[in-house]
């Protein structure tokens, strides 16, 4: 269905609290909790502790961690923005442009959380746009169909459908009719088993996948400290905790993809936080030693005194940061009979 609201929120910013009556389907206006001040390992606020991915290709367990706040996404927001890959794009518009059948752009994002990939990626495409956002949060669909774009490069009208509940068991026949599936932040918190899946209904279905921001496993934080580099092997251990592949994402989806037939395109994505980025930096800070420190507990009492150091520096703006991310644009082969 295509949402259709009266909201006087700016479009591409993220709303206030919603209310039951001004969702854009069904269930979502659900009651959501008060966000509590805790930083999570890696992530950022939380709305509950322990919460942690906004999707999964698997069934939700009693140990699944649930997802994101909408303080952290829209926190990282223009980092992420300042991040993704503008050399992707070109070749993207090049196969849409080309997709036999289509008389728009049918797009499947992942996991949208707020809708920060719609609100970069859509004013870049031409030519109307259908995105459908899948989240399994109500709260975060709220936020992403309130504040989606409304309009594409060229004027073409953008419109949205939201879908809610988890993104198990993808299949080809899930995508039909799609032109693009797109995710951010997604695939280092995938299994092997599951990149693969999505790989398979992608090429399956003769889609191309724009999947950016994956964790690269790199930081470097200026000026250096010695404990920089124990801390990241930590960190990059705790991202591949019950299987993951954290850092490793983007090898393994690049393997996916290929075995599939698709022809893969990689470009790095940085962050690169300074002095007008002190809350992301402070909060990424928090979430990086914390993942590290739970994964060699050891590292406590050192990993402390490291923190409170860089959290003054952050304050007083002479910490610089790049946090390392990959981008990729798999280019399945079309169906249809276009080459």
């Amino acid at each position: 269905m295509t949402s259709e609201t009266t909201t006087t929120t700016p479009v591409g910013a993220i709303p206030a609290q919603p209310g039951p009556t001004d969702v854009t389907d069904a269930g979502v206006g659900q009651e959501h909790e008060q966000a509590p001040s805790e930083v999570i390992p890696g992530a950022g606020p939380v709305v509950r502790p322990g919460e942690r991915a906004t999707v999964r290709l698997r069934e939700a367990g009693p140990e699944e961690p649930p997802r994101y706040a909408p303080e952290w996404l829209e926190l990282r927001e223009s980092a992420d923005a300042a991040a993704r890959a503008h050399d992707l794009l070109d070749p993207l518009r090049i196969r849409l442009a080309n997709m036999p059948g289509k008389a728009g752009t049918v797009v499947h994002d992942l996991g949208c959380g707020t809708g920060s990939m719609g609100r970069w990626l859509a004013p870049r495409l031409d030519g109307s746009q259908h995105w459908i956002l899948h989240d399994r949060d109500p709260y975060l669909l709220h936020f992403a169909a309130v504040a989606s774009p409304r309009a594409a490069a060229d004027g073409s009208r953008v419109t949205v459908e939201t879908r809610r509940g988890d993104v198990a068991r993808l299949t080809p026949d899930a995508l039909i009719g799609a032109s693009l599936v797109t995710a951010s932040a997604l695939l280092d918190v995938l299994t092997r088993e599951e990149v693969d899946t999505l790989a398979e209904a992608c090429t399956g279905a003769g889609c191309p996948a724009l999947l950016t921001l994956s964790v690269a496993g790199r930081v470097e934080l200026s000026p250096a400290h010695p404990l920089d580099a124990e801390l990241t092997e930590a960190f990059n251990a705790h991202q591949r905790r019950g299987g993951l592949l954290g850092p490793d994402a983007v090898t393994a989806a690049c393997e996916a993809f290929a075995d599939r037939g698709a022809t893969v395109k990689v470009h790095p994505s940085a962050w690169r936080l300074g002095p007008d980025q002190k809350a992301l930096t402070e909060q990424w800070l928090r979430g990086w030693v914390g993942a590290a420190v739970e994964e060699r507990p050891e590292l406590a009492e050192r990993a402390d005194a490291y923190l409170a150091e860089r959290l003054a520096a952050n304050a007083a703006g002479e910490l610089r940061v790049v946090v390392h991310h990959s981008d990729l644009l798999a280019l399945a082969r079309p169906t249809g009979g276009t080459s």
